[in-house]
């Protein structure tokens, strides 16, 4: 017998085996009325009536729904109410400026879009039928009691669209279906023990990747969430003291927040020798890893994904083999991605690009059939990442072949960033590229000649900012007289970027 792998199957088990535990702790501190706790019976129940309302409109199966949203617990409902129901969520990165939201929402085709009360004049804009206030009427979009109408459920059904930067000016919405997304959250879980006693903490944007399928791990074992709409290290371990977190996920920025705020904590730093943390995006420096286990008392697990594989294709974690080498030798090794996550196989092709198979690895880019065809030749996914793999089997990220910069856990296109800045009349060329920085990985840096005109970097970045999200914004901008190109006039990005990675035996940070 065989029965298909869906979203719900991890909220039909909360239901029935921990109806009466609370659930999901919302964030106090918001615009909307808090939903305060939530047990998993009332959780169940409100993502029903969000599907029924959904049935109530007359958005059919497998139309897009659209949400900008902060952590809060009506995104995790969507995730049940929507993708439960046989629709697709599209979780937008609410970092995002307006012309950017809007080209996700009209390239989705999303029916809906729901909207944070705090981030309704950033979208004010947008002129979309259907904008709905998460908030405005619980009573109509969560409603109690309310049965929607039956899904066939079906495993390769698209659940989440979720946009990312890439190679192009203009990002691309990788399509995760049911399969995937259940897939990627039970190895996930498995690789880090969730178990009914996990009180897992949301310092990660849930739009990033699904949350990296802990809405649906931690659900699925009965553990509880804690809602965090805004990063503050001091705050994260505040909430890991109050609630007796356990677990949580980041970027490394998240975690160099948290050892400043616990270098200036009164008294013990909360957590010791109880939580796990989980870190991708980029591997931090040694001596990161070796402060969060060695100061905090905390479990460091790297991972490394992409959001085509939903994401998780290795895990670094501890082993027994790694009890008796000193710290700084555990932090070594703790550096490296990691081994393939079960049921993921990896090889470099012949220029040493890391390939992937697995199933977690998307479907297809949405409404872009070349785009797809590129990733997945010859039946493995093409990650864009160089690497090397030891004889133990564990892959370590030396070079980035796509011309994405990552920071602060976020991709960042130098296609779309050039895109912006050569529009500003002063700018003849522009390179931008990714210079190694220990607190965010990897800085924007945009390498500039001008016509001659007397413009300083303050108007440059000011520029960028009228177009592009925060993070994508230049922190450095350095003038050049002419930039290094090929004999046919293509930007020699590694040639530009040697300078600032002289000394690294890798080539990201």
């Amino acid at each position: 017998m065989e029965t298909p792998l869906v979203i719900n199957d991890f909220l039909a088990r909360a239901e029935v085996a921990y109806a009466d535990r609370v659930a999901v702790v919302d964030e106090a501190d918001q615009p909307a009325a808090s939903l305060g706790e939530l047990t998993w019976a009332e959780f169940a129940e409100r993502s029903r009536g969000h599907a029924a309302w959904l049935d109530y409109l007359g958005v059919p199966v497998g139309a897009r729904v659209a949400i900008v949203s902060q952590n809060a617990a009506r995104m995790l409902l969507s995730f049940y109410g929507v993708c439960g129901s046989g629709r697709v969520l599209v979780p937008i990165n609410f970092r995002l400026v307006e012309e950017e939201i809007a080209y996700i929402v009209e390239h989705s085709g999303a029916e809906v879009l729901l909207v944070d009360p705090e981030l309704v004049d950033h979208v004010a804009g947008i002129d979309h039928p259907r904008v709905v206030v998460l908030g405005a009427d619980d009573d109509l979009v969560y409603g109690l009691g309310r049965t929607p109408e039956p899904w066939d459920a079906d495993e390769d059904a698209t659940a989440t669209i979720n946009y990312t930067s890439g190679t192009t000016a203009r990002p691309k919405g990788v399509q995760l279906t049911h399969r995937n997304l259940w897939v990627n959250a039970v190895t996930f879980s498995l690789h880090l023990g969730v178990s009914d006693r996990d009180v897992y903490l949301h310092t990660l944007p849930l739009f990033h990747v699904n949350g990296w399928g802990m809405p649906f791990g931690v659900t699925g074992m009965g553990g509880t969430h804690i809602v965090l709409r805004k990063v503050d290290g001091a705050e994260i371990l505040r909430r890991i003291d109050e609630h007796g977190v356990t677990l949580l996920c980041g970027a490394p920025a998240v975690i160099s927040m948290i050892l400043e705020a616990a270098r200036d904590w009164d008294g013990p730093v909360p957590g010791r020798d109880r939580v796990r943390v989980v870190v991708a995006g980029a591997p931090p420096p040694t001596t990161v890893i070796e402060a969060v286990e060695v100061e905090l008392g905390w479990e460091f697990i790297q991972i490394y994904g992409l959001t085509e594989t939903s994401p998780v294709l290795t895990v670094n974690r501890g082993r027994a083999e790694y009890d008796e080498v000193t710290p700084t030798e555990r932090a070594r090794l703790l550096s490296r991605a990691g081994a393939p996550s079960l049921g993921t196989s990896l090889v470099l092709s012949a220029d040493g690009e890391v390939l992937a198979r697995s199933s977690t690895v998307l479907a297809s880019y949405w409404d872009n059939h070349a785009a797809t065809e590129e990733a997945l030749e010859g039946g493995w996914f093409h990650t864009g990442d160089g690497g090397t793999i030891s004889a133990d089997g564990y892959l370590t990220i030396t070079d980035r072949k796509k011309d994405v910069i990552i920071t602060g856990g976020e991709n960042v296109s130098s296609i779309e960033v050039e895109d912006v800045l050569l529009h500003h009349p002063a700018i003849r060329e522009v390179a931008v590229i990714g210079i190694p920085d220990e607190q965010w990985g990897e800085l924007v840096t945009a390498l500039v000649v001008t016509d001659g005109t007397d413009v300083g970097a303050d108007e440059i970045t000011a520029f960028a900012r009228e177009h592009l999200a925060g993070y994508k914004i230049p922190r450095r901008v350095i003038f050049r007289e002419e930039l290094a190109r090929t004999a046919t006039g293509k930007l020699q990005k590694a040639k530009l970027r040697e300078p600032f990675w002289s000394g690294s035996d890798r080539q990201v940070h």
